[in-house]
């Protein structure tokens, strides 16, 4: 039996803990801690939506994602300070990704034409930023929407379903839920898994660094994934009945 770095078992993730209310301004604020991994988020809530959506009735949830430049052992210079200037093409593909994922949560047409931004701010960096980005990202969505709601701006039935993350891998050919950074780097496979409380799937994003996975290792990894993920939610859950949001209220 593999050994990992932190004691854990193969089928463990790590600590989670799940902070609200850090800041004053956003709509909905969190700090999202698994393991070695830091991430701020924060939730603002815009009246408004791009002009492609304009007209439609249909709201947005966009993402932004950043990390600190000591959120690593070397420092890294900011966004748009790096050689070339501008946001590089990783943070690029995070913040789509949790912007795919968080607008899987919500029925546009119930949100109406208001925009959400999701601000990531990794401030420790020890793999599963994305991940943890996402399952985060979900609390301060709908802290922002609980607000809305008891404004009677949105009715019930917004949200549509809770979302969370969580990256798996195969190292030495084993497979290992919630990759630390060392796992993560070594991984020979290694998939990030976005689903839904009610188990569906919203986003597999895998990739083989060697030799071809096989369908047998991709479903093995896949439901892996999926059966870290209920721990997950009820982090959620938690987090999100300690500031008083009622989740139901919000699913209709």
């Amino acid at each position: 039996m593999m050994t990992r770095s932190d004691g854990r078992e193969a089928a463990a993730l790590r600590p989670v803990t799940i902070e609200t209310g850090l800041q004053r301004n956003p709509e909905g604020s969190v700090l999202y801690r698994s393991g070695g991994t830091l991430v701020l988020v924060s939730a603002s809530v815009e009246e408004g939506v791009r002009d492609f959506l304009r007209g439609s009735g249909r709201g947005w949830v966009t993402a932004e994602y950043a990390m600190h430049p000591r959120c690593s052992p070397g420092r890294q210079a900011r966004d748009g300070r790096r050689a070339g200037g501008g946001i590089d093409g990783r943070a690029q593909e995070i913040q789509r990704l949790v912007g795919r994922a968080l607008r899987a949560a919500v029925v546009p047409e119930k949100l109406r034409e208001r925009t959400i931004t999701i601000d990531c701010d990794v401030l420790d960096a020890d793999g599963g930023t994305r991940t943890a980005s996402v399952t985060g990202g979900f609390v301060a969505l709908a802290m922002a929407l609980d607000g809305l709601r008891r404004r009677g701006l949105v009715g019930p039935g917004v949200l549509r379903a809770p979302v969370a993350a969580v990256s798996v891998g195969l190292v030495d050919h084993v497979p290992l839920l919630d990759l630390c950074y060392t796992e993560d780097r070594d991984a020979q496979v290694d998939l990030n898994v976005v689903g839904t409380f009610d188990g569906g799937l919203v986003e597999v994003q895998g990739t083989a660094e060697d030799a071809p996975m096989t369908r047998a290792e991709h479903d093995a990894l896949l439901s892996l994934a999926l059966g870290g993920l209920p721990a997950l939610f009820a982090a959620q859950q938690a987090a999100l009945t300690r500031v008083g949001v009622d989740l139901d209220a919000l699913l209709g």
